[in-house]
């Protein structure tokens, strides 16, 4: 029989019990918030002791920087996909409703926004949060300009980063939009981001 020691170390299982903590975390989280989630309430989730928990997060910070690092991955696995695409800007477009319901499935935009809240005071946090923004665009701004030039479009350094920017914070924005505004009307909200992206994206 393999001793306790020896369980620990074995990659897949720790792997397997890391993801059982995440998964129990991301529960707690929703439902408490980053603050008000205790490692008690984590454990009890998890159906593990406290202890065996720190045997794979030494802290609960730890256990929101592995948030931050799934959701980078997310993020770059999504800007993969578009730089695959014969044609990344018009699949923009095209994906709107997709994206758009997504940015306003509850599920999907809590975590997210607990970690930009923990970030407002937490500099580890905020730090890993710019860290994984400035990855994402070192992969997605040659993307856009890329496209853009092969279309023939003005492909200002200047402008190019402002366009960026912009479409970025219209779809961080959603969930706030949607916190507000729970019966957002979405045909017209799809339509709206149509009209905005094919402005950012294609002129």
């Amino acid at each position: 029989m393999n001793s306790p020691a020896k369980r620990r170390t074995d990659p897949e299982r720790a792997q397997n019990r890391r993801n059982q903590v995440l998964r129990a975390a991301a529960v707690c989280f929703a439902r408490s918030g980053f603050h008000g989630a205790s490692m008690a309430e984590i454990s009890k989730e998890a159906g593990m002791s406290a202890g065996h928990i720190y045997n794979y997060f030494d802290s609960k910070d730890a256990i929101i920087m592995a948030f931050v690092d799934l959701e980078s991955e997310r993020v770059m696995s999504r800007l993969l996909e578009l730089d695959n695409n014969q044609d990344p800007l018009q699949a923009m477009i095209d994906e709107a409703p997709m994206h758009i319901d997504e940015s306003l499935t509850p599920e999907f935009f809590q975590l997210p926004m607990e970690m930009c809240a923990e970030a407002a005071r937490n500099p580890k946090i905020a730090a890993a949060l710019r860290a994984a923004d400035v990855t994402a665009m070192r992969r997605f701004r040659p993307i856009i300009k890329r496209e853009r030039e092969r279309r023939n479009l003005s492909v200002d350094d200047h402008l190019l980063d402002g366009r960026i920017d912009t479409l970025i914070a219209l779809f961080q924005g959603l969930p706030v939009r949607a916190l507000h505004s729970p019966e957002l009307d979405r045909p017209s909200l799809v339509e709206g981001y149509r009209v905005a992206l094919r402005a950012l994206l294609l002129t």
